[in-house]
C-alpha cells in the first residue's frame, strides 16, 4: 500500500491553524517511505477522487468540533469507498471508541498514535497484498480489526520527523494575528503534547494519564522555519502547557529568539505555573511571547474545586498582575456555565473582566462556554456532578446535564444566540460584551448599568482571529 494517495489524512478542524495532527503523522508516513495525501475540510472542498484512491483514510479529532465534522466526513468516505479502512486519531478517538466502532469506524487510536498508524498501513497493506487478485491488485475489502486492537491509548516516546506541511493548504487560509490594526500570517508547533495535570474538565487526562513528551528543539526550530519561509511572522506554541516542562519551554524559546529575533510567539499555560514561574515572565516577554493563553475557567473556587483545576480565585488575580507587569497580555479562557455556577457568580465574572480591564483580551464566545461532560471524562466519577447529570447524547459524544436553577438555562441560551449574532456581524467585542451583561443582570432582576461606549481607535492586546477553543 505505498502507492501515492493510497493513505488520505484528513484535518476537521484544529482551531483555525494548519493541522499539525496531520503533518506530523504524514511526516512519519513519508519516513517509512508512503505517500499519503492529506486534506483538511475545514478549508478546503472535499475531495471525492482523493476518497476514491484511499484504501486507508485515518482521520483526525483532537477535540469535540472536529469529532462531529469527523463522523460526517466518515459517512461520506464510506458512501465514495465502501471497501476503504476507516481509522480515527486523537484525543476524542479511544473516548468515544464504542460508538465509533460499532458505526463509521473500523479503528480508533490516541495519544502518541504516529508509530501505530505506520504499523496499521503496513498490516493493511500486507492484507491486501495477499487478497488481492495479483500482485500489486487491491483488496475488494479490508478486513477490520478486532475492537480490541487499540484499546488503549499510546503512550510511547516517539523519534520525532519534522512534520510534513508541502501538502498542506496554505498558512493564508488559517488564523492570523491581529495586531495594530493589521492581520499577519501565523505558524503553529508544539513543544511538547501530553500534560501532567488532571484537571476533571479536560480530555486530555483520560488518554495521557498525567504524563507528557517534550519535542526535541531542534525538529522544532526546523518547523518553524518552513513556516516562517511560507510567510509567518508568529507563532503559535499549542502545548496543552508550555510549562509543564520550563527547563525545555524556556530553551526553546531563547533558540527561536536567537534565529528570529522579531518573531513574536503566543503560549498556553496554567495559572498555578504562572504564580510558580513568575521570575521567568519577564524573559518570556522578551524573547518575543506577545500574549498568554491561560484556562481561568471560573472565579468561583467552589467551581474551580470541583474541576482540580489547582488554582483560586486570588491565583487568578495575581496572575493578571504578574503577566500584564512583564509585558505580555492574558488572555483568560472561561467554562462559565457548570452545574455549580450561580447567577452571581456569573455576574462576578463579567465585573471582574471589566475592571481588570480585560474585556479586549477576551473572545465574547468565552462568556456562552458550557461544561462539556465527554464519555471518558474524569467528571463522571465526580459525585458532585451526578445530581445534575443526564444521559449520554451518543451521536453528538457527550452527556447532558441540568443547571439546577432555571434561570442559568435560560441565560445560557440568550448569551449563546447574542454571541454568535455578534460573531457573525463582527461586532465590537466591548459591544457584545455589554450585551451580555445587560442580558445577566436581567436575569438576575436589576435593571440596566450605564456604560461608557468604547473608543474605537484604542489600542487593543494581539488576538488570534479564531476564537473558539474546543
Amino acid at each position: 500500500m505505498k502507492e501515492p494517495g493510497a493513505i488520505l489524512l484528513v484535518a476537521c478542524y484544529e482551531l483555525g491553524h494548519q493541522p499539525l495532527a496531520v503533518a506530523w503523522p504524514a511526516a512519519f508516513l513519508e519516513r517509512e517511505g508512503y505517500a499519503p495525501a492529506v486534506m483538511d475540510v475545514s478549508v478546503e472542498p472535499f475531495d471525492a477522487e482523493r476518497v476514491r484512491r484511499a484504501k486507508l483514510v485515518a482521520i483526525s479529532v483532537p477535540m469535540h468540533t472536529a469529532l462531529r465534522l469527523g463522523v460526517a466526513v466518515a459517512e461520506r468516505v464510506r458512501t465514495v469507498n465502501a471497501a476503504c479502512h476507516i481509522a480515527f486519531y486523537g484525543l476524542y478517538a479511544t473516548l468515544n471508541a464504542d460508538h465509533l466502532l460499532a458505526g463509521v469506524a473500523d479503528s480508533v487510536m490516541s495519544g502518541e498514535i504516529e508509530s501505530t498508524l505506520v504499523d496499521l498501513a503496513q498490516r493493511l497493506g500486507s492484507s491486501q497484498h495477499r487478497q488481492g487478485d495479483g500482485e500489486g491488485s487491491p483488496a475488494s475489502v479490508v478486513p477490520k480489526p478486532r475492537t480490541s486492537d487499540f484499546p488503549l491509548p499510546v503512550l510511547q516516546k516517539l523519534s520525532f520527523p519534522v512534520p510534513s506541511r508541502t501538502k498542506l493548504p496554505s498558512l493564508k487560509k488559517y488564523a492570523h494575528l491581529e495586531r495594530d490594526g493589521g492581520l499577519e500570517i501565523v505558524g503553529y508547533v508544539e513543544a511538547s503534547r501530553g500534560c501532567k495535570h488532571m484537571c476533571r474538565h479536560c480530555p486530555i487526562p483520560p488518554v495521557y494519564g498525567g504524563r507528557f513528551f517534550v519535542v526535541p528543539t531542534e525538529v522544532l526550530l526546523t518547523d518553524i522555519r518552513q513556516q516562517v519561509d511560507a510567510g509567518a511572522t508568529h507563532v503559535t506554541f499549542g502545548d496543552p502547557d508550555f510549562l509543564n516542562g520550563p527547563g525545555h519551554a524556556l530553551a526553546v524559546a531563547r533558540a527561536l529568539h536567537d534565529e528570529f529575533p522579531s518573531l513574536t510567539f503566543d503560549v498556553t499555560a496554567k495559572i498555578e505555573h504562572l504564580l510558580r514561574h513568575r521570575d521567568r515572565l519577564p524573559e518570556l516577554a522578551r524573547l518575543g511571547c506577545a500574549f498568554v493563553v491561560s484556562a481561568a475557567e471560573s472565579l468561583s473556587d467552589t467551581v474551580l474545586a470541583h474541576l482540580d483545576k489547582g488554582h483560586t480565585r486570588t491565583d487568578i488575580e495575581t496572575t493578571v498582575r504578574l503577566v500584564t507587569a512583564a509585558g505580555m497580555a492574558l488572555r483568560p479562557t472561561w467554562v462559565p456555565f457548570t452545574p455549580w455556577t450561580t447567577l452571581n457568580d456569573y455576574r462576578e465574572l463579567l465585573d471582574f473582566v471589566e475592571s481588570h480591564e480585560l474585556i479586549d483580551a477576551i473572545d465574547p464566545v468565552q462568556y456562552s462556554i458550557r461544561l462539556l461532560v465527554p464519555p471518558g471524562s474524569l467528571l463522571l466519577e465526580s459525585p458532585a456532578l451526578r445530581p445534575f447529570l443526564g444521559d449520554l447524547v451518543k451521536d453528538q459524544f457527550y452527556f447532558r446535564w441540568t443547571h439546577p436553577d432555571s434561570r442559568m438555562e435560560a441565560l445560557h441560551h440568550m448569551v449563546s444566540s447574542a454571541v454568535a449574532g455578534a460573531a457573525d456581524r463582527n461586532q465590537d467585542a466591548a459591544d457584545t460584551f455589554y450585551r451580555v451583561r445587560g442580558l445577566a443582570d436581567g436575569a438576575s432582576g436589576v435593571g440596566p448599568r450605564p456604560f461608557a461606549p468604547p473608543a474605537p481607535g484604542r489600542k487593543r492586546p494581539p488576538r488570534l482571529t479564531e476564537p473558539w477553543f474546543c
